[in-house]
């Protein structure tokens, strides 16, 4: 199985085959063994041994690996699933992200209408949601295309508020 694992930006390609372990190509003598009881395992590379634990993040594949007392970041897919995940964000959509209600609630107020110049952190509507006014802001500079809401209105989660250009 050939997986991709990132680390601070750093792409590696780690296949498993049988006990071989290859690290970009590299064949590499290694070998993990759990300690009974806790979340340590340990690593043996060639005559290196590591005391690691791994916690699993939100998101496929991804981890904070503690190796002799650093904190690493990782990301670890198998091919496909790798493949698949950069050209899906090679494909994102370019320019401001339209305003979306993050929960359900009640518009208060609409700060903006179209053809106003936007800039990033700017106050576009103010919804309430339990209780609580909670002012949403524009997360890049733009122009207002059009305004989906009116003060009164009951939205949903996601629902589109404002279109930006």
């Amino acid at each position: 199985m050939k997986y991709i694992v990132e680390i601070a930006g750093r792409r590696v390609e780690v296949t498993l085959e049988g006990d071989a372990v290859l690290v970009d190509g590299r064949r590499v003598d290694a070998r993990l063994t759990d300690v009974e009881g806790t979340p340590v395992r340990l690593v043996t590379i060639g005559h290196e041994v590591h005391r690691v634990t791994a916690v699993r993040l939100e998101g496929r594949g991804r981890y904070v690996l503690r190796l002799d007392g650093w904190r690493y970041d990782v990301e670890a897919l198998d091919e496909r699933t790798r493949a698949i995940r950069d050209l899906s964000a090679s494909q994102a959509p370019t320019g401001p992200a339209p305003l979306t209600a993050p929960m359900p609630g009640l518009i208060v107020r609409v700060n903006v209408q179209p053809g106003d110049q936007v800039v990033a952190g700017q106050g576009l509507v103010v919804m309430e949601a339990m209780k609580m006014e909670n002012e949403l802001r524009a997360q890049a500079a733009g122009v207002v295309q059009s305004v989906r809401v009116t003060p009164g209105t009951a939205v949903e989660k996601g629902a589109l508020l404002v279109e930006l250009a």
